[in-house]
């Protein structure tokens, strides 16, 4: 008992520890500033990224009128009356993308967060960890599963839509969908007590499909499926059961296409990775093992890997014994070459970093890792703003500077292709318009 008072205790000194941080940083330069959205606005750097051609003009300028980007490139006009900011040696580009985010976990999300902790909570941390990402530079995500927080993603995607708080253009799943026993299945408690998962159960075709309606009902962007797991990896030898048939995907698919919409899957091997390629999943996320055949279908089908190296990386640093260190180490070396494998098979590539059980507003650590692992980094940068954009079906108003599209702008200190760990050093933010980092 007196252990779970002081674990109440210590959760809501953390929440008020958060709530008084957010206070005060909403009170600071990296508030909103006060040039209203339908004001003019001319930003002025040293350079500009084209991501289309991976390559920096110089010098580089954005006209913004309202929301919107008016014209983009080494020299723009400069209306009478417009507000001119000047950010010197930095380099301007589109606003990152992380088309694999938890709002809904943060550190110790591997713990029982999702069991003491309620769901107003953990919306409030969700609320929190918006507004971190967006001032890292992160203006549009997509959050994969509230892990037992239902719909909560919705009302936080609107009050961020509505104005009402900061944070990254959000495309959400509601909870994510799994199987009875399956990976996010809260299995190894006493069954006696019933621990809810932090998935919605769905057994199979018919209940996909009635689940699926549910999460739309609700506000669901797109669909999250669990499609393997858990994971065993042993010897250099990957194994991972799968948890859907190729026709119950279909059905999933099928139902999800029938509004427009799309879905995307947690899925590390063989064979739930071909199963899901062949389904017509819109991505593949982390993608650990794939199979050639899976490979040739994701190429055909222009279906997103998503690698999410961050998370890895931080479980193995953040180990709390050398044989569990050793083991997440082995896995991530094995992750690295088979996405190396997929570079060379042309698998199209989208980034995320999966975010939440590490800080949020530290991921684009994600783009050091994949230029490490072998992709160039003008292809990574790429891969975040022009293949997320098409993942989120936003590509004609997110991830290039360009006449039209949102004027959603951020500003590095460097040369991204040469040093693309400026990404971690964001030093202006502007999203719809407003500048909320200067």
């Amino acid at each position: 008992m007196f252990r779970s008072l002081r674990s109440a205790a210590t959760a809501f000194v953390f929440i008020l520890t958060l709530a008084t941080v957010y206070a005060l940083q909403a009170q600071s330069p990296a508030a909103p500033t006060n040039i209203p959205a339908s004001g003019t606005i001319v930003l002025h750097a040293a350079h500009i990224f084209d991501v289309e051609h991976g390559t920096l003009v110089s010098p580089g300028e954005v006209l913004v009128r309202g929301n919107r980007i008016v014209e983009a490139g080494s020299s723009v006009a400069h209306p009478g009356g417009a507000t001119v900011i000047d950010l010197g040696a930095a380099t301007l580009m589109p606003g990152l993308i992380d088309v694999h985010v938890h709002l809904f976990l943060h550190l110790g999300a591997e713990d029982l967060q999702t069991v003491v902790e309620s769901v107003p909570e953990r919306t409030i941390l969700a609320e929190i960890a918006a507004r971190e990402d967006l001032m890292a530079g992160f203006t549009a995500e997509r959050d994969m599963g509230t892990e037992g927080a239902g719909s909560a993603d919705s009302a936080v995607r609107n009050a961020i839509d509505s104005g009402l708080i900061p944070g990254p253009r959000m495309s959400v799943s509601g909870n994510a969908i799994s199987i009875l026993g399956g990976h996010e299945d809260a299995i190894h408690f006493n069954p006696a007590e019933h621990i809810s998962s932090n998935a919605t159960y769905a057994n199979n075709a018919g209940e996909l499909v009635s689940v699926i309606r549910q999460q739309l009902k609700e506000g669901a962007d797109f669909i999250k499926i669990y499609q393997t797991g858990a994971d065993h990896f042993a010897d250099g030898k990957f194994t991972t059961p799968y948890q859907y048939t190729e026709a119950e995907l279909e059905a999933a698919v099928q139902e999800t296409a029938r509004v427009g919409k799309r879905v995307g899957v947690h899925c590390t091997g063989e064979p739930g990775a071909l199963y899901a390629a062949q389904a017509g999943v819109a991505s593949i996320d982390h993608a650990d093992q794939l199979s050639p055949e899976t490979m040739r279908i994701m190429r055909e089908k222009q279906i997103y890997a998503v690698p999410t190296f961050a998370i890895s990386e931080y479980f193995a640093a953040h180990a709390d014994s050398p044989s569990v260190i050793e083991h997440e180490r082995a896995m991530l070396a094995f992750h690295a070459a088979e996405f190396r494998k997929q570079l060379a098979a042309g698998v199209p590539m989208a980034v995320g970093s999966d975010v939440g059980p590490f800080p949020h507003g530290t991921q684009a650590r994600e783009f050091e890792l994949m230029v490490k692992y072998g992709m160039a980094a003008a292809d990574v940068l790429r891969a975040s703003l022009l293949n997320s954009a098409r993942l989120l079906g936003r590509q004609d108003v997110i991830g290039q500077l360009k006449p039209g599209f949102y004027a959603d702008v951020i500003a590095v200190p460097g040369d991204p292709l040469q040093d693309i760990s400026v990404l971690q050093r964001v030093s202006f933010v502007m999203k719809n318009g407003i500048v909320y980092r200067k």
